[in-house]
């Protein structure tokens, strides 16, 4: 992967391109008004992720730029503002102050949703097993502006992590946190977004195993909760308990560890 900047190269975008790209460990390239095929071409990597003024667009050549976005968290959010009830939170009984781990972020979109309901006091951890996936959410978590002065601070609240979640469950000390979120790519894709569509094409394709439930079960206090399709055998191999919703393609499934639940 390559880090730069848009075609207008101001001193602020160059200062995070430069910081991301050290932190990410692969190369900075200056822009130059050079074409990004043509970056790609001269740099040996189709992976280009370009720093814009506020968050940043992921390239990779011969499919769908990617720009982050938060989606339909935005929409989510508002109706979490206005009191409404959201099915993830509730099947995951989240409360403020929960530490949250999302073991499979993407473009954070559910983590954000987290992050509302977790509250100032409460901790939103976003693991990301995809290099280019984890860049883009960790310069869009930071520079992304909706124009909600509280969306956005919910966004800048949770921290980004580029780990595998089995990786990263293993090395946490037990009930370490109150909630762990899995969000895997599903294995028959349904209809979707602009948004989500390009990011398969950099997520891990990995279905979620056993070993991952059974760490989240040990690393969790309350719930651990799987997102899936409505009817997916998923949530029986793994062992959960799903909560359909008759309305939607979509369901969760909830491990409950606290048996006050």
């Amino acid at each position: 992967m390559l880090i730069t900047t848009g075609d207008h190269e101001t001193p602020a975008a160059v200062r995070r391109a430069r910081e991301l790209a050290s932190l990410s460990g692969v190369p900075y390239v200056s822009r130059s008004r050079t074409s990004l095929p043509r970056l790609a071409e001269q740099y040996g990597d189709s992976d280009i992720l370009v720093v814009l003024e506020r968050g940043a667009r992921l390239h990779r050549s011969g499919r769908e730029p990617m720009t982050f976005h938060p989606s339909m968290a935005y929409v989510r959010a508002k109706r979490l503002f206005k009191g409404e009830n959201d099915a993830m939170l509730d099947t995951a009984g989240v409360v403020p102050g929960d530490v949250i781990i999302d073991g499979t972020a993407g473009l954070g979109s559910d983590a954000m949703v987290f992050s509302i309901a977790a509250g100032a006091e409460g901790k939103v951890l976003a693991l990301e097993d995809s290099l280019p996936l984890w860049a883009l959410l960790y310069e869009g978590l930071k520079f992304y502006v909706s124009g909600l002065p509280a969306f956005d601070e919910a966004l800048r609240r949770i921290e980004p992590i580029h780990k595998n979640h089995l990786d990263a469950l293993r090395a946490m000390p037990d009930k370490s946190a109150d909630i762990v979120y899995f969000d895997p790519m599903f294995r028959d894709p349904i209809a979707e977004s602009s948004s989500i569509s390009p990011l398969r094409s950099f997520a891990n394709p990995n279905s979620l195993d056993l070993d991952a439930v059974k760490e989240a079960c040990r690393v969790a206090r309350k719930s651990v909760v799987l997102k899936e399709q409505r009817g997916s055998g998923e949530f029986d191999r793994l062992g959960f308990t799903a909560k359909s919703r008759s309305h939607t393609k979509i369901a969760y499934g909830v491990i409950s560890l606290d048996p006050k639940r």
